[in-house]
């Protein structure tokens, strides 16, 4: 996709401006920022400032961005007004983290211009890497009350995000990135039947990305 001159939002930056700057260098018009939660870390955004002159400026310690190229968000999705809606929409490692996981599409979507492009890359592993499916043997009392990290794991599967992302997105692309059949065979007899399809090809996945457009 050409980022010609586009409008990009960057869901759950993670206080990173990076990422931000490396878009506009390859072309994009305008970056938004967005992450209710991580706040700025202006110790390695303060790398960038030399790097990348025309995008940012150092007040004191702290690292500004210039209003032109770069806004930076710290609230909740559903509060964001928009004059220009955004061309591309991008997230890596943070749909696996989200609570209300519709309701926060529904309102990215709506966020999205009608010919604008969603990628997410989203990591279906319990964090706990060594065992990826450990968190599928409990229940969802078990999981909320007592094992469930501050970082929240929704344990969406495969077809959950399909569901979802179908609902608000007239195409949708899922793009299975990796699996981990041994760790699923050794974790299998233990997984509850809500998290299984009974078919490896999805139970098995690990990884994905989601390609996503023409939001209805």
């Amino acid at each position: 996709m050409l980022l010609n001159g586009k409008r990009v939002l960057i869901f759950g930056y993670g206080g990173n401006y990076a990422v931000g700057a490396e878009l506009l260098r390859a072309g994009a018009g305008h970056i938004v920022l967005l992450d209710r939660f991580a706040p700025p870390d202006d110790q390695r955004n303060r790398e960038l400032v030399r790097t990348y002159p025309g995008y940012f400026t150092l007040q004191d310690s702290r690292v500004e961005t210039v209003d032109a190229f770069i806004t930076v968000i710290h609230d909740d999705l559903k509060n964001i007004k928009v004059s220009h809606k955004f061309d591309l929409v991008l997230s890596s490692s943070v749909y696996e983290h989200l609570e209300d996981v519709d309701g926060l599409t529904a309102a990215l979507a709506a966020l999205t211009a009608s010919d604008g492009i969603h990628i997410h890359y989203v990591d279906l592993r319990d964090h706990y890497f060594k065992l990826p499916f450990e968190m599928l043997k409990f229940s969802e009392k078990t999981w909320k009350r007592w094992l469930n990290p501050t970082s929240n794991l929704n344990r969406f599967r495969l077809r959950d995000y399909q569901r979802v992302f179908d609902r608000y997105f007239t195409e949708v692309s899922i793009n299975i990135l990796a699996r981990d059949p041994e760790a699923f065979a050794r974790a299998q007899g233990g997984i509850r039947p809500q998290f299984l399809t009974g078919e490896d090809v999805h139970d098995t996945v690990t990884l994905i990305e989601v390609v996503a457009s023409k939001p209805k």
